[in-house]
């Protein structure tokens, strides 16, 4: 049996599988998120531990229940939510609540990283807010009395490593999203290490996410009813929940409806597009890698409309909108709740509802708000298509596909056929566990590991409803963030409006 952690934004998710691959029981914890300013995210690394703690335990009790004897256990696989800055001190003791992906705070200190010479050809990628290093930049010039005080720096996931094994380690994919690392080399650079006052000895050991990145340590074994199993270098939550559908080979592509909104498509080699906000990481597995675009608020927004419109929850949401339809004449959603990333790279954007009218419904709010996520998943899948990485089939993971009706209506606006696939809902999860399998059978083949689950269903795309919200809405939809753009400063820093 193999065990994958993967430590979410809003929860901490185990899944056990055997040696087969199939899913035996699953556990999750919850976790929560502060904002104790405009543009910041924080949690608190205590509450990460908790909540594995809390979601390993939960999966273990069922796995005996279900009479598998939790001693199976062979390995033990990482993934997690990228870019967070966890500091440490020379003891261990963190310094500060972690500062995560969607934290906006760090725009001045990204322009200033991307003055160091040669800073997109060594990290692929532009500088921006949820990458790591403007965080540790922010932190140098803000906070200096805990900047002098850091001897490490780790990722969500690495945090939880170290509990659990006592090793300073990560893996490339996680790495890739610091902007510390040469991503085609799949090393530190000294380089940016540097432009942020730190050097190698604050860093962890990068490894390939398939290698073991520690041992279980004995008290942690003993308090779970494990043996002292190897655990995995692991990945980054979309490299991992790439590895989890079979996204591992050159030219397969991945969509991701989780909190943020991802389209993952794999490179068998570095390329890179930062002028169109496209991110080009490592892949979770040796000589991989993979472009990918992102936006910060994806399935979140489904939480957002359903508090803001009364909804008790989102299945009645979505019901609703089922039932309701998309009208042709409805409002427009932009969904950049805390600004966005693919292709704008503007913290300061901000959501909207524009095209209100007397017979606006809550349906209306609804069906614009599963529209507007799906026009801006179809910036991100563009940009990544103008480097000329062009798949033609698209798996859907996260919990956003566990709706056939926004999974249609997204078919439709991207104009590619989207395929359903048994596991796709666990997630990175699932990714961590293949992962953990990888490493601890080193003569495992990708093909044995790997393959992709059965099909469940595939969401074919409409070709009239595709030139529609092409022709049509998408324009409206790009035209209408170009005009409210200038403003978005103003808005989220509380523009002065008095007379003068």
């Amino acid at each position: 049996m193999y065990l994958g952690i993967d430590l979410g934004t809003s929860s901490v998710k185990a899944v056990l599988i055997d040696q087969d691959g199939e899913v035996a029981v699953t556990a999750s914890s919850p976790l929560e998120v502060s904002h104790p300013h405009a543009r910041w995210s924080e949690q608190d690394p205590a509450s990460w531990w908790k909540a594995t703690e809390n979601a390993v335990q939960e999966v273990l009790r069922a796995a005996d229940r279900a009479g598998i004897d939790r001693r199976r256990v062979a390995a033990i696989g990482l993934s997690g939510q990228m870019h967070g800055a966890t500091l440490l001190d020379s003891a261990d003791r963190v310094l500060r609540p972690a500062i995560l992906w969607n934290d906006g705070r760090s725009d001045v200190e990204c322009a200033e990283l991307e003055r160091v010479p040669d800073f997109r050809r060594i990290t692929g990628n532009l500088a921006m807010p949820g990458f790591t290093a403007p965080k540790i930049a922010w932190v140098r010039k803000h906070e200096p009395e805990i900047f002098e005080r850091i001897a490490k720096v780790l990722l969500p996931k690495d945090y939880l490593r170290l509990l659990m094994t006592g090793d300073y380690v990560t893996d490339a994919s996680d790495a890739a999203g610091t902007l510390w690392l040469d991503v085609s080399k799949r090393q530190w650079s000294d380089a940016m290490l540097a432009a942020t006052g730190l050097d190698r000895s604050h860093m962890p050991e990068v490894l390939e996410g398939s290698q073991p990145g520690g041992r279980l340590r004995r008290d942690v074994a003993e308090r779970w009813g494990l043996n002292t199993v190897p655990v995995a270098a692991g990945g980054g939550d979309n490299a991992a929940g790439a590895v989890g559908v079979g996204i591992v080979s050159h030219g397969q592509a991945m969509l991701s409806l989780g909190t943020s909104g991802v389209y993952f498509a794999v490179s068998d080699g570095f390329r890179a597009s930062p002028e169109t906000a496209v991110h080009s990481f490592c892949h979770a597995l040796p000589d991989t890698w993979h472009l990918m675009s992102v936006m910060l608020n994806a399935a979140s927004c489904l939480d957002f409309t359903a508090r803001l419109t009364g909804y008790a929850d989102v299945p009645s949401l979505l019901a609703d909108g089922e039932a309701a339809g998309l009208r042709d004449d409805g409002p427009v959603f932009l969904p950049y709740l805390t600004g966005e990333r693919t292709p704008h790279n503007d913290a300061h954007a901000r959501g909207s509802f524009t095209g209100l009218g007397p017979a606006t419904s809550r349906a209306d709010f609804v069906n614009a708000t599963l529209e507007g996520v799906g026009l801006g998943l179809l910036d991100g899948l563009l940009a990544v298509e103008s480097t000329g990485l062009v798949s033609s089939d698209i798996t859907v993971i996260g919990g956003g596909s566990r709706s056939a009706y926004w999974t249609q209506m997204l078919a439709d606006i991207l104009g590619k056929p989207l395929t359903l696939r048994s596991g796709g809902e666990v997630g990175p999860a699932l990714g961590a566990a293949r992962l953990a399998h990888l490493a601890a059978e080193p003569g495992a083949t990708l093909r044995d590991v790997c393959p992709m689950p059965a099909r469940l269903a595939v969401r074919e795309p409409d070709a009239a409803r595709h030139a529609y919200f092409r022709e049509k809405r998408h324009p409206l939809f790009r035209r209408l963030y170009q005009q409210l753009k200038p403003i978005f400063s103003d808005v989220v820093n509380g523009a002065d409006i008095r007379p003068s």
